[in-house]
């Protein structure tokens, strides 16, 4: 499967997980909605390896990288639907923008990488501005807000160090198993969790409700986690976290498509914040060549207004 396919999907498939978590919490409780989620991802992955005869643990040592990635589920995902309580989804979006910092640090320290210089550096405090500037108007913190914040950044840490140890141990696993691995090692805690907090089923359960945590659990969570897992197989760890800085963006334009909401000037301003900063970040523009763009545009607009 082509990289860049593969990229594509994760940023198509996490850009309408927002959504769907809202929907998923419509008759169930936060931990419910996570926990059901990653149960039936992990019956339908089990299932798939019965059929096509395939081993999950088919070497020696596999469970390291299990663990490793079933920490992007477990305590990730409950930490996550549980700020989401308290934190509108673009506070969410402008607090894990972060995770290419921390992502940058851990490879720095872990991987003995450095991934930054300047002109990354710029790119990534260009990209963040640019989401702030967008969500500018939902930065309104009280108490509440504060633990949610709170929350996400520590989300953003586990992401950041989820990646880094696998980049670091993934010896070529299988993209699938990895996925099942990690459903699997994850669920334990998922469900001692739900049962501490909640431990009890509602009586009523929509069908919005189950049609979302089957949309997460197929697409947001088996097939994303999947395609996850391929991209951060073959590119560097601080790349795959610019993952998190496309979707917020593409879930605007989501939102606008399907539901009609306003794009304001800021929103647009942010967002070509955040282009110009993804283009430095992958070296697909320069400085000198933002220079010769805006001398041309300077001179088709002298030439447009002569007389």
């Amino acid at each position: 499967m082509p990289i860049l396919l593969a990229y594509i999907g994760v940023v198509l498939i996490w850009s309408t997980t927002p959504i769907a978590i809202q929907l998923s919490n419509h008759s169930l409780s936060f931990m419910a909605a996570c926990a059901l989620r990653m149960l039936l991802a992990l019956a339908v992955a089990l299932l798939i390896n019965a059929v096509l005869r395939r081993r999950l643990f088919d070497r020696a040592g596999v469970w390291q990288v299990y663990l490793a990635a079933a920490i992007g589920i477990f305590p990730n995902m409950p930490v996550v639907y549980w700020s989401a309580q308290w934190i509108p989804s673009g506070l969410i979006a402008v607090i894990f923008s972060l995770s290419p910092f921390v992502t940058g640090l851990l490879s720095y320290w872990l991987l003995k990488e450095n991934p930054f210089n300047r002109k990354r550096v710029l790119a990534l405090v260009l990209a963040v501005v640019g989401i702030g500037v967008i969500f500018r108007d939902q930065l309104q913190v009280d108490s509440r807000a504060a633990w949610g914040m709170g929350g996400i950044l520590a989300s953003c840490l586990m992401f950041s160090l989820s990646s880094v140890w696998l980049k670091k141990i993934n010896a070529g696993s299988d993209a699938f198993n990895q996925t099942a691995g990690s459903l699997l090692f994850a669920l334990p805690g998922l469900l001692l969790f739900w049962w501490w907090i909640d431990g009890e089923w509602p009586t009523v359960v929509s069908g919005l409700s189950l049609g979302a945590v089957a949309y997460l659990a197929i697409l947001g969570s088996l097939l994303g986690f999947t395609l996850f897992f391929y991209v951060l197989g073959n590119m560097s760890p601080s790349a795959v976290s610019l993952i998190t800085l496309i979707t917020p963006v593409m879930a605007l334009a989501l939102g606008a498509l399907v539901a009609g909401e306003r794009l304001s000037l800021h929103i647009l301003m942010g967002a070509g914040l955040v282009v110009i900063g993804l283009l430095f970040y992958l070296d697909l523009i320069s400085l000198v060549q933002l220079r010769k763009l805006r001398a041309r545009l300077q001179l088709r607009s002298n030439s447009t207004g002569a007389p």
